[in-house]
């Protein structure tokens, strides 16, 4: 047990006093923070006013109804044009519009109208989007003049919508939608750290296979302990940089609240998250979070620490032999909107319960509620093998570990590792 602490005391203090770390941990949220505030300002900044002018051959278009659409949105400015079209072709762009759209003779505002064609030498992603939606509001207060509708009975049309309320069998409130976003992230999250921290793993082992440093260990460590004390003290390496970046998003956003500059939206979106978690069972998401997230990430470690321990500096050898592990996460990942959409279904279940992919999979099904979507047997169950199964990878790593790190020259296959693993000592 004394030497397993040593081990981790010793990867942890290692990885946590590099330049990297610190700079990596201080400087993401700050770029982070740039990035969505840089990117939403350059987008304010750069976004495109849209001027169309409009011939209409139906009749049934006017200045009035034009303008009031206008007012909508200033993002797409539309100028109904009185003159022929093939005029408006050879002048549009000195008038300043960016295109011109035809409205054709055969409009009837009780069949429908046929196809508008917008016109434009200048090539946009959203420019049909905006027209298109611009010009059915204007139809569609065209057809409501037509019958006889007036502003009262718009309002009333408006606001006579009916609204499904979901409820559990208590009779609260189910947020769906806060569980999908909660089960999204939370799955996200830990696919993200999967695939960063277990890299490191193998980086980590073939750098001391590299200095021979693993050879003196092994000399008198099991290969049990010393896989197991480096996968948890990269594993509270990883920890402690994800509850740092927790930390300083929370600092962040109190100093910026504090000295005015938060704006009403973030305090709106903020309240309402509040709001909304009241009626979620925050502690136990949570605590799962944190099992799976350890959890999952001791599992694949171990897989990822045996192939660091089987190849010797070529990254192109051990990028290889690493994808298959990279292509299980990427899988999981994959199904989590499958378990979203479903997560009672027999892929969430199956899913979540296979220590393969359960520490992303089961976190897209535990914010939907436990006991009432998630049954206690399943969760525990899910548990269960997850722990049985970082434990078997550990004692297979190790053995891998044992063997390969001696190893130099050659270029394993994992049917080769798995000959290493089950070989009697």
């Amino acid at each position: 047990m004394n030497k397993i602490l040593l081990i981790i005391k010793r990867e942890y203090l290692t990885r946590v006093r590099k330049r990297t770390f610190i700079l990596s941990t201080l400087l993401f949220p700050l770029l982070y923070l740039g990035l969505i505030t840089g990117t939403a300002w350059i987008g304010a900044k750069t976004k495109s006013r849209l001027q169309v002018g409009v011939i209409d051959n139906s009749g049934y278009f006017n200045r009035g109804t034009i303008e009031r659409a206008n007012q909508t949105d200033s993002s797409l400015t539309l100028s109904l044009e009185n003159m022929p079209v093939d005029s408006l072709k050879a002048k549009y762009v000195k008038l300043g519009y960016d295109g011109y759209a035809v409205i054709p003779q055969i409009a009837d505002w009780e069949k429908g109208i046929p196809d508008v064609v917008y016109t434009s030498a200048k090539k946009s992603g959203n420019a049909k989007d905006q027209i298109q939606g611009r010009l059915n509001m204007i139809w569609t207060d065209i057809k409501n003049d037509k019958l006889g509708i007036d502003s009262t009975k718009k309002r009333i049309i408006a606001s006579s919508r009916i609204q499904v309320e979901p409820k559990d069998l208590e009779g609260a409130d189910s947020n769906e939608g806060t569980a999908k976003g909660i089960g999204f992230i939370s799955g996200f999250l830990i696919y993200f750290i999967l695939l960063l921290y277990g890299s490191q793993v193998m980086m980590g082992v073939m750098e001391e296979k590299t200095n021979r440093i693993a050879e003196i260990i092994v000399s008198s460590v099991k290969p049990f302990q010393l896989m197991l004390g480096k996968i948890i003290g990269i594993g509270m390496v990883a920890l402690t940089q994800f509850l740092l970046w927790i930390a300083f998003v929370f600092i962040i956003y109190n100093v910026t609240k504090a000295t005015g500059g938060s704006s009403e939206v973030v305090n709106s979106m903020v309240g309402g998250i509040q709001k909304t978690f009241t009626t979620i069972d925050l502690p136990l998401i949570l605590f799962c979070f944190a099992f799976y997230f350890l959890g999952g990430f001791f599992f694949y470690a171990a897989l990822y620490a045996a192939v660091g321990s089987s190849v010797n500096e070529d990254m192109r050898e051990a990028q290889s032999l690493s994808f298959p592990i990279t292509l299980l996460v990427i899988f999981s990942i994959g199904l989590m909107s499958i378990v979203i959409n479903d997560p009672t279904g027999p892929v969430a279940f199956w899913g979540s319960i296979i220590p393969l992919s359960s520490p992303i999979l089961m976190m897209g099904r535990i914010p939907f509620g436990v006991p009432g979507t998630v049954p206690w047997w399943q969760l525990f169950l899910s548990m269960g093998l997850l722990v049985v199964g970082f434990i078997f990878t550990v004692w297979l790593s190790g053995k891998i570990y044992r063997t390969g790190i001696l190893m130099y020259g050659k270029k394993p296959s994992w049917k080769e590792m798995i000959r290493w693993a089950f070989r009697k000592s």
